[in-house]
């Protein structure tokens, strides 16, 4: 290949119509799905102090919520549920008329053509903060995979179009998988949080869901952020157990994972821009410290660059809004 003069790379970078044409990677709009927390009650509308912009809405307050979302042409939102009552094993995460069920009927008469992806795991509704039951001191995987399986099947059963297991108990994607096609949910994907490392950057989302473990960690079950090679092997699994979607959380400090995950399956990958991550932007571009819709619009192609198909964040609204404004 011939070599400088005759070979000029800032050639096609001179102007933006240029830049535009030859542009590798784009994020579209399309391509988000934006988090909700729902909180039992009614006329809730509280800010989370670590996620400025984000709130905790009670059901009845999803509506103008929602419509806003779908007029940003977001084309999906990911349920997360704060319960009133919590107990040992989590029975408000399944329950009929639970905090989330309500909230997919709501979405679901609000906004038919809206996707409505729900959080199965059972971390907001224990009296612990563990994704398991917890058996002495331990998470015991077994005993939880049949009330992962009931939650799921109860998200299916309120109008649910996808569910998301995030709890990292082996074999929940099997269970699951079984049971929404015993009961005639064979048509309802799964997106499974695949590879979800145990990471510091979840510490917002932890107080937006009342989450945080009452004693212990996560570290028996969610993935040793030391570790690519195993993400692969945990993504393997549950491709075979019949997960369509995979996903990758965290997004910016895990690129290499999403990249060795997109080289590797020809599944629809998806990556979470977490809590932490969409915390950080915030409080510098509240200080001035950096020009905040350069950075999301920089932050979220590079998970797409790295090989997301899809992407979960919390900046989706801000990020619709500003591509809005470009056209």
């Amino acid at each position: 290949m011939a070599g400088f003069p005759h070979l000029r790379l800032r050639r096609l970078r001179r102007t933006e119509a240029l830049r535009a044409l030859v542009r590798e990677s784009r994020v579209d709009v399309g391509d988000l799905i934006y988090p909700v927390f729902v909180v039992e009650g009614k006329g809730i509308k509280q800010e989370i102090s670590a996620m400025p912009g984000i709130f905790r809405l009670s059901p009845d307050q999803l509506d103008a919520e929602v419509e806003e979302v779908a007029r940003l042409k977001i084309p999906a939102v990911l349920l997360f549920g704060i319960p009133e009552q919590k107990d040992e094993t989590g029975s408000s995460a399944y329950a009929p008329g639970g905090v989330v069920q309500q909230a997919i009927r709501t979405i679901k008469k609000s906004v038919p053509q809206l996707l409505v992806f729900t959080d199965v795991c059972l971390c907001e509704y224990t009296s612990h903060g563990h994704c398991g039951v917890v058996v002495g001191d331990q998470i015991d995987n077994d005993r939880t995979l049949p009330l992962l399986a009931k939650v799921a099947l109860s998200h299916a059963e309120a109008g649910a179009d996808i569910v998301a297991p995030s709890d990292m108990m082996d074999g929940r994607v099997k269970v699951i998988r079984e049971s929404l096609d015993k009961n005639g949910f064979q048509h309802i994907p799964i997106l499974s949080y695949a590879a979800k490392y145990a990471s510091a950057f979840y510490g917002p989302f932890r107080e937006a869901a009342e989450s945080a473990p009452q004693f212990g960690d996560r570290l028996s079950y969610q993935m040793d952020y030391h570790n690519g090679r195993e993400a692969l092997r945990e993504i393997e699994q549950d491709i075979a157990e019949g997960a369509d979607i995979i996903m990758i959380k965290p997004a910016l400090a895990y690129l290499d994972v999403i990249r060795q995950a997109r080289n590797t399956f020809g599944c629809p990958l998806a990556a979470y821009n977490v809590s932490g991550e969409y915390a950080m932007v915030k409080a510098a571009a509240e200080q001035g410290w950096l020009d905040e819709r350069k950075v999301v619009f920089e932050i979220l192609t590079a998970i797409k660059r790295a090989g997301a198909d899809i992407i979960v964040t919390y900046h989706a609204k801000d990020f619709a809004t500003w591509m809005a404004e470009e056209r």
